[in-house]
């Protein structure tokens, strides 16, 4: 099964529908499942904590007397229990990556998203107080979106697509976005186009303020 055998069922792929007519596809894309595995299933934090607990494991039978073999055995029990995690993690990841397709048009960001129950979000730009830009070191990126405060999408429906830690306020996120730099520049030129127009959007003028990070 293809890629797109994913989406067969869908009018244009990514899109619960045609666009209307005067509105325009800008982008469309999906996460890049290496990028998702490391920062939204925390792949490296999962080797990096078996390994601690290892490592504890042979101090202690060290400390009680243990002989060097018997000592270094944990090294052998949580390096298979990290390899399943990881193995584990990494699919779902793969999964989640392969179900989605973020798309940017001139009026809204739609996010199709989903890995068991397929589900899409339509974001209008009237609907959007702010745009960020995080940029990791092999180019892709993450964009999280800052809805309107009488705007909100459960965190738990969104994820893995949504912004850590925004509980309260939940924030979408296009994650682990292949180059993201032209992703948020043609999302930035979007969302200032409609700023730009007092009758989409009466409030203040959308801010885009991108950063880069090397993790």
């Amino acid at each position: 099964m293809s890629h797109h055998d994913d989406f067969a069922f869908d009018p244009v792929k990514g899109l619960p529908e045609h666009l209307p007519h005067g509105e325009t596809m800008l982008w469309q894309g999906s996460p890049r499942w290496q990028t998702l595995a490391i920062n939204a299933f925390h792949i490296r934090k999962v080797a990096i904590y078996f390994a601690c607990l290892a490592a504890a494991q042979s101090v202690f039978r060290f400390a009680d007397g243990a002989a060097a073999g018997d000592a270094l055995k944990p090294f052998i029990w949580y390096s298979i229990l990290a390899c399943l995690s990881i193995a584990i993690l990494t699919g779902l990841a793969w999964l989640s990556a392969r179900t989605t397709i973020y798309t940017i048009t001139t009026k809204r960001v739609v996010m199709r998203i989903g890995m068991a129950l397929p589900l899409t979000l339509n974001l209008p730009y009237s609907k959007i107080e702010s745009a960020d830009l995080r940029l990791f070191a092999n180019g892709t990126g993450d964009l999280p979106l800052r809805l309107m405060k009488e705007d909100r999408v459960a965190w738990a429906v969104l994820w893995p697509h949504a912004r850590p830690f925004r509980f309260s306020h939940p924030e979408p996120m296009l994650r682990a976005v292949p180059d993201a730099e032209h992703v948020g520049a043609c999302l930035a030129s979007a969302l200032q186009g409609v700023a730009q127009n007092p009758i989409k959007s009466p409030k203040s003028a959308v801010r885009f303020a991108p950063h880069i990070v090397t993790a």
